[in-house]
């Protein structure tokens, strides 16, 4: 039977191989982006980076921290507006770690916590508004939704800094009853306008009546004015209506001459 034979030489080198490891999982390289979040024998000490840092083992733990922004896309969401319609709604939202201590102790998994409180605000404040809202103003559903998730973020030491509702999206019934109601309000406006344009033509149409009854040779100019413009277009047959004033001034000039 042999027996493992006591050796000092191996004894030391094993022991300054331990030593060599234990220096060198002491040492730590923080990026500029980075902290790292130090526990004490299980209670926070301190937040420490960038750069070099030293870490006790065993008695001291790290938890490193990404400060640069997460730019998040939060999942499609079912929303029922206020006027009773059903959409799909997704957005994007930008934020980032401003207190590594709170988004290491007061919440599990900040990312996770983030994006379903986005998720939830998202139905929230949408249901609140009508579908012509989401529509048109986007921008203003974007500034709520980012105080909404900034305030209730803070917290957990997360700074929101944008959302960007990116899709709205209809089923095809609510796209043709869309379409309708954009062709109805178009023939609206149209009505009204050619209405505007009867009211001010007519206006000017009374006016110009005006002016030309003030001077009745002015009418006969018009007339002479119009039949210029008629023989113009090389028109075979020209019908003419002549008002029976114009005609009886023109007989009675006639008769004066023959007197």
């Amino acid at each position: 039977m042999e027996f493992l034979v006591y050796s000092p030489q191996i004894f030391w080198a094993s022991v300054i191989f331990l030593v060599v490891l234990i220096l060198l999982s002491m040492f730590k390289i923080l990026r500029e982006y980075e902290r790292g979040v130090i526990f004490l024998l299980g209670r926070f000490y301190k937040v420490k980076g960038p750069g070099f840092i030293i870490v006790i083992p065993l008695i001291q733990q790290m938890v490193r921290v990404d400060l640069r922004t997460v730019v998040m896309d939060v999942p499609s969401q079912d929303v029922i507006s206020r006027d009773n319609v059903s959409v799909r709604v997704n957005a994007v939202i930008y934020f980032r770690v401003i207190d590594p201590q709170k988004a290491i102790i007061n919440v599990e998994n900040f990312l996770e916590a983030t994006s379903q409180l986005a998720q939830t605000t998202l139905r929230s404040v949408l249901g609140q508004h009508e579908l012509d809202e989401m529509l048109a103003n986007r921008e203003m559903l974007n500034d709520d939704i980012q105080e909404i998730l900034d305030t209730r973020s803070d917290a957990w030491g997360i700074k929101v800094s944008n959302v960007e509702i990116k899709h709205v999206d209809l089923n095809e019934t609510m796209v043709r009853a869309i379409a309708r109601q954009a062709e109805a309000e178009r023939t609206r406006r149209a009505k009204v306008i050619h209405a505007s344009g009867e009211n001010e033509a007519s206006s000017a149409l009374v006016e110009a009546a005006n002016k030309l009854a003030q001077e009745p040779n002015a009418i006969l100019l018009r007339y002479l004015q119009t039949l210029t413009e008629i023989a113009g277009e090389k028109n075979s047959t020209i019908v003419f209506p002549l008002p029976l004033d114009l005609i009886s001034s023109l007989t009675k000039s006639l008769n004066k001459d023959k007197e």
